[in-house]
């Protein structure tokens, strides 16, 4: 029973991880936005949301030695999402090509479908919950 409860909202647990990891990446970018040379990343939520459900249990890469590892475990599948730069839509004297309204506009983006995902999950267990108790 579990089991059949835990693959229903399989999709939609992917979909928020997917979605925090990439508001973080989002946040990375605004944040950087003035480090010369920093190239804006993101990541294709639709390819990598096809890829979540194949692999659950990816670790995510470290760069560095002093990054923090991933836990073996479901949050660690948002690192089966490449990275990807996004191409400079104005170019700018320091390199760097974070363009704020793009960011802005992404961020905005990005929260509002994190909390449609949240309110969705939010009423499909109220109903279970109604189902169950009656």
């Amino acid at each position: 029973m579990i089991d059949k409860l835990d693959g229903a909202f399989r999709f939609y647990q992917d979909a928020a991880n997917l979605r925090a990891h990439r508001q973080q990446l989002i946040a990375s970018n605004i944040a950087n936005a003035d480090t010369p040379n920093f190239k804006a990343r993101d990541i294709n939520f639709k390819d990598a949301l096809e890829n979540a459900n194949g692999n659950r249990f990816v670790k995510l890469l470290t760069s560095a030695t002093n990054h923090i590892a991933s836990p073996d475990s479901v949050n660690g599948m948002a690192g089966s999402a490449p990275l990807m730069y996004r191409s400079a839509v104005q170019g700018s004297v320091d390199g760097n090509t974070v363009d704020m309204d793009v960011e802005r506009s992404q961020f905005a983006d990005n929260s509002i479908h994190y909390e449609a995902n949240l309110t969705f999950i939010s009423d499909q267990i109220k109903i279970m919950r109604t189902a169950i108790q009656g």
